[in-house]
């Protein structure tokens, strides 16, 4: 079962030129205090994505839990503790055959009624967003700002993770409005261990 701490760090792997630069950034940021963290690779084929995995499995200490973005299948070869899927990929019931019980399943969310779907999911936690205007997403869901968080808290009981535009100006604001957690991608790109140090010092 997930241990969701207040940040979940995203990396996107396209905003990298190689695997070893894409390890070093995760490294620094298992340093500045990330025990959680995404692997995300949109533009990647299976193999790239798998070796990409593997070698962020090597690089960080086991106390660092590695989600999956999408691909179950690749969740479960790369040896990673879960999987998080989005409105159009897999839905939550297929990604939980593929992974089975042990494994963390998140799924993403961006209205109400998505929100009460995944609610009776088998997910264990679900994403909101986005919170606040992003640049992560070239296509991305209207923004539903702190008011989206507070509905979609009001409507589960499952750990809920807010995403989408935060830094750590706004960060706090989104743990108040009733996210248990908030993921972040771009916030973290510049100086990534005193970003992530930072981050837990305000969400502490």
């Amino acid at each position: 079962m997930i241990i969701l701490p207040k940040l979940y760090a995203i990396v996107d792997a396209t905003g990298f030129p190689d695997t070893q630069g894409l390890c070093a950034f995760a490294e620094e940021l298992a340093a500045g205090g990330v025990t959680l963290l995404q692997y995300r690779n949109k533009g990647g084929n299976a193999r790239e994505m798998l070796d990409q995995s593997r070698e962020l499995r090597r690089y960080l200490p086991n106390s660092v839990q590695l989600i999956m973005n999408d691909r179950a299948d690749l969740c479960l070869a790369a040896g990673f503790g879960g999987v998080h899927v989005g409105q159009g990929d897999l839905s939550p019931e297929s990604a939980r055959k593929v992974i089975g019980n042990s494994l963390s399943l998140g799924v993403s969310t961006h209205n109400p009624e998505q929100v009460k779907i995944a609610d009776k999911s088998s997910a264990d936690y679900l994403a909101v967003g986005p919170v606040f205007v992003t640049l992560a997403k070239s296509n991305p869901d209207p923004v539903v700002g702190l008011d989206g968080v507070r509905a979609a808290h009001g409507l589960t009981r499952k750990p809920l993770v807010a995403i989408g535009g935060i830094t750590r100006v706004n960060c706090r604001s989104v743990i108040e409005a009733g996210a248990d957690s908030v993921a972040v991608i771009s916030d973290l790109l510049l100086g990534p261990r005193k970003s992530a140090e930072e981050f837990c010092r305000i969400l502490r």
